[in-house]
C-alpha cells in the first residue's frame, strides 16, 4: 500500500494534488499527515519531513521502499504504475494537452500563488477585492487559467474529458477562486462546480473545514480566531 505523507489540508495545495489522484481513482494508501508548525521556524516538520525526504517538503510517496517527491513526478508514476486506469486521458490529443496544461500549472502562475494563498476555510472576499484592484500580474494569471478551462471538450465535463491528473493540478485554484471571491466568467463557474461535485474534492474539502490548526503565516489576510 503507498503511504503519501501530506500536510495540513487547509493550506497545503501541493499534497493536494496527488491525494486527489490517489481518492479519485480509488488507489489504496495510507495518509499520513505531517502538520505545518505554528509559527515559522518552530516545531518539528522540518526534521520530520527530513527524516523520509531530503528536500524536506511535502509531499512524499512511498511505495514499498520507494520514495518519490515532487507532486507531477508522483502523479506521473502513479501513472505508470495503473495503466489500466486512465490517469492521464485515454485519447492521445487530450493527453498531450493533460500534460502540458499540469506542467503549466506546476511552474506558473506565481502571481496567484504568491497573492492567494490556499486556505480553504477562510473567507476573504474583500482581500480579494483589494489584490483584483492592485495586482494586474494576477488579471493575467486568472485569464490564462480561464482560458485553459474554457477550452475543455465539454462545457459539463473536466479539462480533457473524464477526470484526471489535470483536473487534480487545477482543483487548488477552484478553492483559491473561492476564498478570494475573484471575478470570473460564467464558463469557469460551471467548471467549479463540476469539481467541487466531485466526491474526492468533497472529501478533501470536508476534512479541511474540520481542522483546526491556525498557522498565523499562512493565515496573513486574517486575525487569529478567538
Amino acid at each position: 500500500m503507498y503511504q503519501l505523507y501530506i500536510a495540513n489540508k487547509n493550506y497545503s495545495s501541493w499534497s493536494m494534488r496527488p491525494w486527489l489522484v490517489l481518492k479519485a481513482f480509488n488507489l489504496p494508501f495510507e495518509e499520513i499527515i505531517i502538520p505545518f508548525p505554528l509559527e515559522r521556524n518552530t516545531g518539528t516538520f522540518k526534521q520530520d519531513i527530513l527524516a523520509i525526504n531530503p528536500n524536506a517538503k511535502v509531499p512524499v510517496l512511498v511505495d514499498d521502499g520507494l520514495m518519490l517527491w515532487d507532486s507531477l513526478a508522483i502523479c506521473e508514476y502513479l501513472a505508470e504504475q495503473h495503466p489500466d486506469q486512465a490517469l492521464w486521458p485515454k485519447d492521445v490529443k487530450q493527453r498531450a494537452r493533460a500534460r502540458c496544461i499540469s506542467a503549466e500549472m506546476h511552474s506558473g502562475f506565481s502571481s496567484l500563488r504568491n497573492a492567494c494563498g490556499m486556505n480553504i476555510r477562510a473567507n476573504l472576499a474583500d482581500v480579494g477585492k483589494r489584490l483584483w484592484r492592485e495586482n494586474e500580474e494576477l488579471h493575467q494569471d486568472v485569464a490564462r487559467i480561464e482560458q485553459i478551462w474554457s477550452e475543455r471538450p465539454n462545457m459539463n465535463g473536466f479539462l480533457c474529458g473524464e477526470f484526471s491528473i489535470a483536473d487534480a493540478f487545477y482543483a487548488p485554484v477552484v478553492t483559491r477562486l473561492m476564498t478570494y471571491a475573484l471575478p470570473v466568467s460564467e464558463s469557469t463557474r460551471q467548471y467549479m462546480q463540476t469539481m467541487l461535485q466531485h466526491s474526492a474534492l468533497q472529501a478533501w474539502i470536508d476534512a479541511a473545514l474540520q481542522e483546526d490548526a491556525w498557522v498565523n503565516y499562512l493565515d496573513s489576510y486574517q486575525q487569529q480566531p478567538l
